[in-house]
């Protein structure tokens, strides 16, 4: 409690905190969709579409984060177009714009300014690079991708398990999968200030996979993913604090640990019921 009291007593912990559990309560809950739809790299794609981008708006001057975003958007809409006309598979569309954008966002900071603060604390992450404008544009944004995602849950649900069925029942799948999309862009953004282009995908597919190991239906993989990622951010933020590592590294190795963890639970429930089966047998 001493720790956490003390960590509360820096502003730019207190907006780092506030950004980080919204970004990663909204990437966990979009990282189950993805991956049980087999799209869990995209995170990992469009952050360097977003550093790209960022280097570019950094290198002319112009704000980044407001240039990132409508540029993250059309590449997650121009991903899914490619992927769904067939033309490539979804691993190769997001490994060809990966590089691509990766490629352009390296040259644009070599001509102009060179590996600055600000682009390493995109590329890495860094606490300190959340201002007061930064948390307030991540809160309204977290917010509204939240509510979108609550209103649509049912209409995601049925997207993601079976599209065939979603479609003959009227769902709109094409929209539904562009707003996954664009709601993913959109944290992808958010979250870069904090973990950085190299480990914000983490907070997308960490928490899905490792609810996954215990539970199976997908309201209970949902909340479990939403709480877990918020409960491991906050325990990553203090070892980070505390043992004066990495913010966005320690995130990533609290939530390795707890994959791991969950998976000793899924081991002993099933060595549980393996025992119960043969007692029943017995008698």
């Amino acid at each position: 409690m001493g720790l956490i009291l003390e960590m509360l007593s820096y502003p730019f912990l207190v907006r780092a905190v506030v950004g980080g559990v919204l970004v990663s309560l909204c990437a966990s809950l979009l990282g189950v969709s993805l991956v049980l739809k087999r799209y869990s790299m995209i995170g990992d794609g469009l952050s360097h579409v977003s550093f790209g981008s960022l280097s570019v708006a950094l290198a002319l001057g112009w704000s980044p984060l407001k240039v990132s975003i409508p540029v993250v958007i059309l590449a997650a809409f121009f991903l899914l177009r490619i992927t769904e006309n067939g033309k490539l598979k979804s691993d190769a569309a997001i490994a060809m714009i990966s590089a691509s954008a990766l490629a352009i966002g390296i040259v644009a900071t070599s001509l102009t300014t060179g590996m600055t603060t600000d682009v390493s604390s995109y590329m890495f992450g860094s606490i300190l690079a959340m201002s007061p404008s930064d948390v307030g544009l991540s809160a309204g944004l977290s917010l509204v991708v939240l509510g979108l995602f609550l209103i649509c849950y049912n209409k995601v649900f049925a997207v993601t398990f079976d599209e065939s069925f979603a479609k003959a029942t009227g769902v709109n799948v094409s929209l539904y999968n562009v707003l996954i999309a664009v709601l993913t862009a959109v944290t992808i953004v958010l979250g870069m200030r904090m973990m950085g282009a190299m480990l914000i995908s983490s907070l997308i597919i960490f928490p899905a996979l490792t609810s996954m190991r215990i539970f199976k239906s997908f309201r209970s993989v949902v909340w479990s993913s939403g709480i877990l990622s918020v409960i491991c951010f906050c325990i990553g933020m203090a070892a980070s604090y505390k043992y004066s590592t990495p913010a966005g590294a320690t995130v990533v190795l609290v939530n390795l640990a707890a994959f791991f963890l969950f998976g000793m639970g899924n081991i002993l429930q099933r060595l549980a019921g393996t025992g119960r089966t043969t007692a029943r047998c017995g008698s």
